[in-house]
């Protein structure tokens, strides 16, 4: 079945059956997110199948997480401003309240956005946002997942001392 990397993003982004990652980091998997309503909404993923919680990492372990999810939030703020005048920033959020694997969220946010939700949360938007087919991942966003991924390839730690 097409989506069955699904029901277990972080094994099968392991073995190279995840194609909604765009780099492998340190501290795991930049990927982009399922659903694009806010362009350029990608997810850093734990390496470690079963860990729930950033505080089940031993300390070297917790701090490159981190490290991975600074890289990909500025990544994500350097393609977005390069490719929509309207970006105003990013959002990193570590929730763990739904997917039972450590993840963090980075949301890219948009003077565009509705008055009523640009400066709230992006949890508030409304459901039908999160499941509508037009904000579905798909081939349109090839060049963004692009952006991205040169992004972060130019924040490789080797890069910025070369």
């Amino acid at each position: 079945m097409i989506d069955d990397w699904r029901t277990d993003r972080i094994g099968a982004a392991l073995r190279g059956e995840n194609p909604t990652v765009l780099r492998r980091l340190d501290s795991g998997f930049a990927v982009i997110g399922d659903v694009q309503f806010l362009p350029g909404y990608s997810v850093l993923l734990t390496d470690r199948p079963g860990v729930q919680r950033l505080s089940e990492l031993p300390k070297a372990e917790r701090l490159s997480f981190l490290a991975g999810m600074d890289r990909l939030g500025e990544a994500v703020e350097r393609a977005c401003r390069r490719l929509d005048p309207a970006f105003r920033r990013v959002n990193l959020e570590i929730l763990g309240n739904t997917d039972p694997f450590l993840h963090a969220h980075v949301w890219p946010r948009y003077a565009w956005e509705p008055a009523g939700l640009v400066g709230r949360p992006v949890w508030l938007y409304p459901p039908d946002r999160w499941s509508d087919e037009r904000s579905r991942l798909g081939a349109r966003h090839d060049a963004l997942r692009d952006a991205i991924g040169g992004e972060l390839d130019r924040l490789r730690p080797e890069a910025s001392t070369a």
